[in-house]
């Protein structure tokens, strides 16, 4: 796999950067519903193959990713959690 199949893989399922597992399952559930000929008379085979081929790309990927686990990578994921530390002993936002 090379970096343009991932971003190909991105672009055919209209994906950002950042997915979670459960967008990329949820984002090819859809298109295989909306493009499937078995459910659709409109349907296209061809992009089923297309979408399922990159679904397995995004698959293959991600089973191989090395997951980071930093502090950095953290509040990254969780915003949320990086504001409340940051403000937690703030008199007038946090516990005070």
């Amino acid at each position: 796999m090379t970096y343009s199949d991932l971003q190909e893989a991105l672009r055919v399922l209209g994906l950002g950067e950042r997915a979670s597992m459960k967008d990329i399952k949820a984002r090819h559930r859809e298109l295989v519903k909306r493009h499937h000929p078995d459910a659709n008379n409109s349907g296209d085979a061809e992009i089923i193959r297309k979408v399922n081929a990159s679904y397995r790309v995004l698959q293959d990927y991600i089973t191989d990713y090395r997951f980071s686990f930093s502090k950095e990578e953290f509040y990254h994921q969780n915003p949320e959690e990086r504001i409340r530390q940051q403000f937690m002993d703030d008199p007038l936002w946090g516990k005070g």
